[in-house]
């Protein structure tokens, strides 16, 4: 016979989702209301306004898309994409390959542009692929790779765009809350990010956001954009300023509830406090795992404080840790993915995760658990290390 399905409660420090605060929590349980009544709408409008706080942009189409950010993903490029286009995409990981995928189904032809991964995108590397391609259309690359932990940059990396003619969608799933992002000031004329990782809101939707440049590009079309749900032409009825609200689709109405509150407690936290908060963590972080004998893949410059993929000690199962570390501790952490799988683990600290007591249980759980099977490592050392950090 089946029975209520109550999970057990797992510290979440992987590469998303990440832990969901109580009050986002809490915020599901209200009772749902129509998606079209007056006050589900009010709090849309509302919604709105706190995503262009979240993206530091004035962007009138702002939204939240009601699916993951892989639809997000695929929002921006089934509007601002046609068969035939060329967009330079920028390869640094696994999520880069993806937006490849969505050039290819589109119809269009993607102009690669690869680095190792761990690394970041290449400015010099996307200049020459402008320059031999100068009727490209679009250049996409990910701000915060989450496979790997790395940090591109966007103003760099617009501003090469803007100067060869290109329109900019750039993925910030991993870095929206939480690493410094500035949508209007960088020049980035679309982007899309995920409800589930820094902003600590449960998975399911995708902010979104589209300048004056990319609507206008959306408005344009010789084609029919190919996703009926996502074309945002019909999207901008539900959910553009002054107008009467047309029916689209029946808006995940408790999810949205969830993601006001996430936006909330960031306003009141403010979004520069959040953006050092997860630094001044994953430097506790780094310094308890190097402690160890532990390090990380990508070079200190170009290091996301919110994703962090760290080296796995010679001799050791990683499956096994990782196991060990659900099991024994109710601990999640990321495997590697791609290139790096069996390499790394990606040790998360995003939103309601970046927190003090989470970064010394996985640093005492991570400790047993390499003690117990084996491991080089250095025992006794890495709380202080931490904590030292912590305090400072």
């Amino acid at each position: 016979m089946s029975q209520s399905f109550n999970p057990t409660p797992r510290t979440l420090m992987g590469p998303g989702p990440s832990d969901v605060h109580p009050r986002v929590l809490s915020a599901l349980g209200r009772p749902t209301i129509g998606h079209l009544d007056p006050e589900f709408v009010s709090m849309m409008d509302e919604v709105k306004g706190l995503l262009q706080y979240a993206f530091q942009t004035k962007n009138e189409l702002t939204i939240p898309v009601s699916a993951p950010g892989s639809a997000g993903m695929e929002t921006c490029f089934v509007n601002l994409i046609e068969p035939g286009d060329k967009v330079v995409v920028c390869q640094n990981g696994v999520f880069g390959g993806r937006m490849k995928e969505n050039v290819e189904r589109i119809g269009a032809t993607a102009i690669m542009v690869e680095d190792e991964w761990g690394k970041p995108v290449d400015p010099q590397k996307v200049e020459d692929a402008l320059k031999a391609n100068p009727d490209a259309k679009a250049v996409a690359f990910v701000h915060a790779e989450t496979s790997t932990g790395a940090c591109s940059d966007v103003k760099t990396l617009c501003a090469l765009a803007h100067k060869h003619n290109c329109v900019t969608i750039v993925d910030t799933v991993t870095s929206l809350g939480g690493s410094e992002l500035r949508v209007d000031d960088w020049g980035v004329d679309a982007v899309y990010s995920g409800s589930q990782k820094c902003l600590s809101c449960t998975p399911g939707i995708s902010p979104v956001s589209f300048n004056e440049r990319a609507i206008e590009i959306i408005k344009n079309r010789k084609t029919k954009v190919q996703s009926w749900f996502m074309d945002l032409n019909l999207v901008m009825g539900y959910w553009g300023a002054n107008t009467k609200r047309a029916y689209h689709h029946t808006a995940p109405i408790n999810a949205l509830y969830a993601l006001h509150e996430a936006l909330v407690m960031l306003k009141e936290e403010g979004l520069e406090n959040a953006w050092q908060r997860h630094m001044h963590n994953h430097l506790a972080l780094r310094a308890g795992l190097e402690a160890m004998g532990l390090s990380f893949i990508v070079e200190e410059k170009y290091r996301l404080p919110q994703l962090n993929s760290v080296t796995i000690p010679d001799g050791v199962e990683e499956v096994k840790v990782r196991a060990q570390l659900l099991k024994e501790f109710n601990l999640e952490i990321g495997a590697g993915l791609g290139a790096l799988a069996g390499k790394v683990w990606r040790v998360g600290l995003m939103g309601y995760s970046s927190r003090a007591e989470n970064i010394l249980l996985c640093l005492s759980a991570l400790e047993a658990v390499l003690s117990e099977l084996g491991a080089n490592i250095n025992t006794g050392v890495a709380i202080a290390a931490a904590q030292k950090q912590l305090s400072g």
